[in-house]
């Protein structure tokens, strides 16, 4: 019998993996939205090439189960990242250089493979299907562990030179400030990060508390008050200087901090248009995707690397069915 064109497209999956320098998370996703299967692992101080190809075979297994057909898959990582090339040029979190990345993978599979950036691939998926859809110039800043951001104006993703644009955690903020790992002092991310913050409130409470756990002190702790306070006034600055740099419709606010909500966002707007004497500030949201953007930008990386490049728009049609 032979197969109609929505049963073929039904059919179709692709393996997306955010590479991160903790975990691996790895999808299947339809070419209707659905998330078909799931693997989560962490990340090994070395071999990890080998891990990942490991984890898309038994991805790849989980579509012979499911009876589901792999077209492509795409891997996103952190870092200098050509995605022309397919080549990571600098990784500090993976110990990464000039590795060759997309070569290696392609080597070993035999669909279609991309490779890209993990936060320019999460603007990707806030600009199609998140809270930047229908803004052609936004700035979205994931902030974890580290901080990045994705450029994105009218005509797409600023990649910059060495495909570095966006390292604003590596903005000096406060001269002559804290060490930064990456050897700088004054780092945005040395104020703001979930690493900085907690490692900023265990030098002045003599305790180690997560970020989490010292948002949900706020109010009752004059030490996450006064470390929490350091860290929005730090953001709206790094905020005012992406402002004034790029002039961006949306600043979207993503990663583990936006589940801070209203603790993170209401400050951070209060003192970034504060610091704006003479124009207004662009709004600033949270992210409606969290920390699954760069897992759905690298689905809709996979999907145009075989020329689907409109499978965004039928997930937002079937949008109550999706399940991203």
């Amino acid at each position: 019998m032979t197969e109609t064109k929505a049963e073929t497209e039904f059919l179709d999956v692709v393996v997306a993996v955010d590479l991160g320098g903790t975990a691996l998370k790895g999808s299947l996703v339809s070419a209707t939205g659905e998330t078909v299967a799931t693997r989560t692992q962490a990340t090994p101080a070395e071999g990890i090439i080998e891990a990942l190809l490991a984890l898309i075979a038994e991805l790849m297994d989980d579509a012979s189960r499911y009876s589901r057909r792999v077209v492509a898959a795409a891997v996103v990582t952190p870092g200098m990242v050509d995605e022309l090339a397919g080549v990571v040029t600098y990784a500090s979190n993976l110990n990464w250089r000039n590795v060759p990345l997309l070569a290696e993978l392609q080597s070993k599979l035999n669909i279609p493979v991309a490779v890209g950036h993990d936060v320019r691939a999460a603007g990707l998926a806030e600009s199609r299907l998140g809270a930047a859809k229908g803004i052609e110039d936004f700035t979205l800043i994931p902030i974890g562990t580290g901080m990045a951001a994705a450029l994105v104006s009218a005509t797409g993703p600023i990649r910059g030179a060495l495909g570095a644009a966006g390292e604003i955690g590596h903005i000096p903020i406060v001269q002559g400030g804290e060490l930064c790992t990456c050897g700088q002092r004054g780092c945005l991310e040395v104020y703001v990060s979930g690493a900085g913050v907690a490692r900023r409130y265990a030098a002045r409470a003599g305790r180690t508390l997560s970020s989490r756990d010292i948002v949900a002190r706020l109010g009752t702790d004059p030490d996450a008050d006064a470390v929490w306070d350091d860290a929005t006034r730090a953001l709206a600055q790094g905020l005012a200087t992406v402002t004034l740099l790029l002039d961006p419709g949306v600043i979207v606010l993503g990663g583990g901090f936006s589940q801070a909500g209203s603790a993170l966002l209401d400050p951070v707007t209060h003192h970034l248009q504060e610091s704006l004497a003479w124009r207004d500030a662009p709004q600033v949201v949270l992210s409606s995707l969290g920390g699954d953007a760069g897992r759905i930008g690298a689905a809709l990386l996979a999907f145009a690397k075989v020329g689907r490049l409109d499978v965004a728009d039928a997930w937002v049609r079937d949008a109550e069915r999706v399940s991203l």
